[in-house]
């Protein structure tokens, strides 16, 4: 028989280790800031940050509270909705010929989708162990063109973006209780004013409401005859008696 054939090992678990070491995170000393343990030394600071953050943007909607509009009007055509600054580069995309009309499936979906794509893709192209932007070419090109077109993009939408008229359309218009029996009112509704102010004087578009305007019965009838701003003259053709109670109805009228 030869030497050794036939023999077998065993191990028994009840014979402690001897070698065993008590359970503690392994020792990064060796590579300091760049790498250390998750918990709790990397959780700890990452907690740290986004807390600093976070009372930092509390503090921000105390000081700065969310502009509000008017409630939305299904039947208000002019109107033009704004997203929010973070979707500005999407919406200034389908502004282009090549990304609208009949070809917004392109603008919507094509090229946000590639583009995306392409930064989800980019750690699985780039599987370099390297961390120097300059020697991961492919991920640092990626990234950067999605960056400087974000900009340009966002750029864009806010420098060709008429503000004034954006927030005369989306202002909060004062709301009265109108009495539409009264003489005035029925002037107010046969002389077209209606079309412009609105069915409770409340403003159309861009045109300004009428309630609560601080204005005198002669101030109202001159803007009537003579026209204001936008308003050309003219646009008043009833006689002065009906001018006369149409500027005291519209300057009785006050908000709720």
């Amino acid at each position: 028989m030869h030497r050794g054939k036939g023999m077998k090992f065993v191990g028994d678990s009840r014979v402690p280790s001897i070698n065993r070491k008590p359970n503690i995170p392994k020792d990064y000393s060796e590579y300091p800031g760049k790498t250390e343990a998750f918990l709790p030394n990397f959780l700890l600071k990452e907690w740290l940050v986004g807390a600093v953050f976070l009372v930092g943007f509390l503090c921000l909607t105390v000081a700065h509270p969310s502009p509000l509009e008017r409630i939305a009007d299904p039947t208000d055509t002019t109107y033009i909705p704004l997203p929010d600054w973070y979707f500005l580069f999407l919406y200034q995309l389908l502004k282009y010929s090549y990304a609208s009309g009949d070809y917004n499936i392109i603008g919507a979906f094509v090229i946000p989708g590639i583009a995306f794509g392409a930064l989800i893709l980019a750690p699985f192209i780039d599987k370099g162990p390297k961390r120097r932007p300059s020697e991961r070419p492919l991920a640092t090109g990626f990234m950067l063109l999605a960056i400087a077109a974000i900009f340009y993009l966002t750029w864009e939408a806010v420098a060709h973006h008429d503000w004034e008229k954006a927030a005369l359309q989306g202002q909060i218009k004062a709301e009265a209780d109108i009495d539409k029996e009264a003489e005035g009112y029925q002037i107010y509704q046969a002389n077209g004013c209606i079309n412009c102010h609105g069915e409770n004087l409340e403003g159309v578009a861009t045109n300004p409401s009428l309630v609560d305007t601080g204005l005198t019965p002669e101030e109202i009838a001159d803007i009537a005859k003579n026209g204001k701003g936008s308003m050309p003259p003219g646009i008043f053709t009833g006689t002065d008696e009906e001018l006369q109670k149409l500027a005291e109805f519209i300057s009785s009228v006050e908000a709720k």
